[in-house]
């Protein structure tokens, strides 16, 4: 595999974050010596420079295809890293403490692709299950969760088991009359009260009967009310002579002198 070593010395001082950083001991591949490094991992490359500050790496590790492992070796707190071939490289590392080197197994052993391939497909076999289990929508029906439907409150249903009424009521004699709405036809109860219909709505109590008047009666009446005068101007009269007569007697009156 071939790199471009001016991309990857970019890649391995630029500003993107590191998955994991510290200080870690390496053995050479001549010498069993072990030296002190500086290590930053970024994504499945594992950069190591000679110190912290340093420009350039001395050296990066592809970590696909590798294991992790602890090792038995001179050095405390030692794992190393093995690729798969007869003629591949192990690289031996050794952490400061046990929690170092915990957390670089850890990082290390989740950074090639491939773990993270095996964890996408676990998601997505976790995420089918989970659909296929779940009821959606209400009801427990499997179809797509939609939004639910209330049921309507008491007060909501007497509203709609109501009789709708007619814009404009009929009038008979400039007043609306109730028995042209919707329903009136059927018979009334007996008893005087309005009562319910057969759906349990209340019903508008019962118009007393009219009673029609005959032409004859209609002209008589008509004669009488002519030849009488107003009630409310024989009252106006009677009233108006007796607050003048008071009047006057108030007036005539002696006043004395005030106290």
């Amino acid at each position: 595999m071939k790199l471009n070593e001016r991309s990857l010395a970019f890649y391995a001082t630029c500003d993107s974050p590191a998955d994991n950083a510290g200080f870690l001991y390496k053995r050479g591949e001549r010498h069993t010596a072990y030296h002190r490094r500086w290590f930053v991992l970024k994504g499945n490359m594992l950069f190591y420079f000679e110190e912290q500050d340093s420009r350039e790496p001395v050296g990066v590790i592809v970590l696909e295809g590798c294991n992790v492992e602890l090792c038995d070796s001179g050095e405390v707190f030692a794992f190393a890293i093995r690729f798969g071939g007869t003629k591949s490289r192990t690289y031996v590392l050794a952490a400061e403490s046990q929690e170092a080197m915990e957390s670089w197994v850890k990082s290390l052993s989740r950074a090639s692709f491939d773990y993270m391939r095996l964890v996408v497909r676990e998601l997505e076999k976790q995420l089918q299950e989970m659909s296929r289990g779940l009821p959606g929508g209400c009801g427990g029906s499997r179809e797509p969760p939609g939004p639910c439907k209330l049921k309507p409150s008491g007060l909501e249903q007497s509203r709609e088991r109501l009789p709708a009424l007619p814009a404009v009521l009929p009038k008979e004699n400039g007043c609306a009359v109730w028995n042209n709405v919707l329903g009136a036809d059927q018979p009334g109860d007996s008893s005087g009260c309005g009562g319910h219909d057969e759906e349990g709505n209340p019903r508008p109590p019962p118009l007393p009967p009219r009673r029609r008047v005959s032409n004859g009666e209609a002209a008589s009446a008509g004669a009488a009310v002519a030849r009488s005068p107003s009630t409310f101007c024989r009252l106006h009269e009677q009233y108006g002579r007796e607050v003048a007569r008071l009047r006057q007697d108030w007036q005539q009156r002696p006043r004395g002198p005030r106290p």
